[in-house]
């Protein structure tokens, strides 16, 4: 009786388990490649190969980099390889990877005494999600759930709008607001935006113990993106969330394929995606998620890049 049981909880469980996404890429070849990162990699007078072997190199001989990689995964309960894959693509496509992990630590003390702020002109991001617009936010705590609102209020009301006599951008919330330097920055190893890290700092400081972030303290909030430590610590949190999103949302286990993970990595929104994915299937669509340019090359490469670890 107590075997049948058994055998009756196991046959549930598969039969309610999320469905694996097949391994490997589900184009035949690479789509096609931003023209912004290729200008990029153009005007750094480098290629894609040349950027990818200088990563993958940096992570073949940096075996503490690699330690810390393993142990920041196994917090976070994903495997390694979905983080190599992040560090990979970010570096190929978006960045030139520094020489040894030390460059990063001293990249980001470079920072360490800067003074800004997060706002857009004159109006600071407290006093901007302080307004009238943003009241339903108001009552969540979840790091995630509240800048996740902020964000799509944002989207709806503001955005490319005219309020109160002041015009605001058509653009994305982190770019107006979060990136106080330049537009389109990332910075250091995992290359996390300051309202990613907003987002997921209650799961960092969850799973890592690292103080959760104050959009208040931007110095704080580059610190956490750019030390290299912190910075791979909020990198799972990322891909964390994604396969948690994929699986209740859509019930599909992106898991076991590092291509979507870093695809999600590089483009976002893993819970509308996710929303989007399960709305097809149910119409009777049987479709997979598919990786962009970025999670085809660490799929393509994927034993190359599984013997680094």
């Amino acid at each position: 009786m107590v075997l049948g049981l058994a055998l009756q909880g196991a046959l549930f469980a598969q039969a309610n388990a999320a469905q694996p996404v097949p391994p490997g890429n589900r184009h035949a070849e690479q789509p096609e490649v931003p023209g912004a990162s290729v200008r990029r990699t153009r005007a750094g007078k480098t290629s894609f190969d040349d950027k990818y072997e200088k990563v993958r190199e940096l992570l073949a001989t940096d075996s503490a980099l690699v330690g810390k990689i393993k142990k920041t995964a196994a917090a976070y309960g994903i495997a390694p390889i979905h983080m190599v894959g992040a560090i990979v693509g970010e570096h190929t496509y978006n960045v030139d990877a520094y020489d040894s992990l030390q460059s990063y630590y001293v990249k980001a003390a470079s920072y360490a005494g800067n003074s800004f702020r997060f706002a857009y002109k004159d109006e600071g991001i407290s006093d901007f999600v302080a307004r009238p617009e943003f009241a339903e936010c108001a009552a969540l705590s979840d790091s995630y759930r509240l800048w996740t609102c902020r964000e799509n209020v944002w989207e709806a009301q503001f955005r490319g709008k005219t309020i109160g006599g002041k015009s605001y951008p058509n653009n994305r919330f982190s770019a107006v607001f979060f990136q106080p330097f330049y537009a389109g920055q990332t910075f250091g190893l995992g290359q996390i935006n300051p309202l990613t890290a907003l987002m997921l700092s209650d799961l960092v400081s969850q799973k890592s113990g690292y103080k959760t972030l104050d959009a208040d303290d931007a110095a704080g909030v580059y610190k956490a993106i750019m030390d290299p430590d912190i910075s791979l610590a909020f990198m799972a949190a990322v891909i964390r969330k994604s396969i948690d999103d994929y699986k209740t949302i859509a019930d599909i286990d992106i898991s076991t394929n590092p291509g979507v993970t870093a695809t999600l990595f590089n483009i976002g929104g893993s819970q509308q995606r996710a929303r989007t994915l399960a709305s097809r299937r149910a119409s009777g669509a049987a479709n997979w998620p598919e990786e962009n340019y970025y999670g085809w090359l660490i799929n393509d490469r994927l034993d190359e890049l599984e013997q680094l670890l």
